[in-house]
């Protein structure tokens, strides 16, 4: 049977497969390639990154750890795993083994249910960054704004990639997937701060005056206080009326 199968004159090794499947009844498996994320979260302890590098909140930080933790009940305070961490990378810059660890015993939980938060959230930067962490939004929205050429300009200014950091160890730069300021695309995240409607000029500008050890404004960079319309309001322009507004008068 197989002797009378032709296949047509550039079919692919797919329709060749499959149609020689049908007719030896053998079964082919096929599969696409796996994909890879861009980290691997496998630990080695290096001189920076081990449990030997003792880590505690201070007591500013210990302070808001008990306000926390006291929003849950005893036996859920492992709830508070997301804040603490979140609050922990905010002191020691970056979530290390030490800083997981640390978590873990606070929260009388064992260590790898930290490894798995921490490993699981890109929010939590596993290496040391620098002392600015520049986050590009690159979704869809910032992308048709221009985003592409927000991380060409710092590419260039700072002379790093996406993923690299300066060797002053003053910049960090990464790709995020959507910031939620889509309507003042481009922004780019400072830390815990956004500055939005960017172009290259206001970038450098921006880079320059973090550098500078300058104050810098966040928010829209452009001549939006927030963000409404560029060209000025086209509706809710007049003040709202006040309480009782179509009310009627025996009520």
């Amino acid at each position: 049977m197989l002797a009378r199968f032709r296949p047509a004159l550039g079919a692919s090794a797919a329709t060749v497969r499959g149609a020689m499947a049908m007719r030896s009844g053998v079964r082919y498996i096929g599969s696409t390639s796996p994909a890879r994320s861009d980290a691997i979260f496998i630990h080695r302890d290096t001189p920076e990154n081990n449990p030997g590098i003792p880590f505690e909140f201070d007591a500013k930080s210990m302070s808001e750890v008990k306000g926390i933790i006291a929003k849950y009940p005893p036996q859920y305070k492992k709830a508070a795993m997301i804040p603490l961490l979140h609050l922990a990378q905010k002191q020691n810059g970056w979530t290390s083994i030490s800083v997981m660890n640390y978590v873990a015993k606070l929260l009388e939980v064992p260590p790898m249910r930290v490894y798995e938060v921490a490993t699981f959230y890109t929010m939590f930067n596993r290496n040391p960054v620098g002392k600015y962490f520049l986050q590009v939004c690159t979704t869809t929205p910032c992308q048709l704004c221009g985003a592409s050429k927000i991380v060409e300009t710092i590419e260039s200014h700072l002379g790093i990639k996406v993923g690299e950091t300066t060797a002053d160890k003053l910049f960090t730069l990464v790709e995020v997937e959507c910031a939620g300021a889509c309507v003042n695309a481009p922004v780019v995240s400072v830390n815990d701060d956004y500055f939005e409607d960017l172009t290259p000029e206001t970038t450098v500008r921006l880079l320059d005056d973090l550098k500078a050890g300058k104050p810098v404004a966040r928010g829209p960079v452009s001549a939006r206080n927030n963000c409404e319309p560029l060209g000025g309001q086209t509706t809710l322009t007049t003040p709202p009326p006040g309480p009782g507004f179509m009310v009627r008068d025996d009520l």
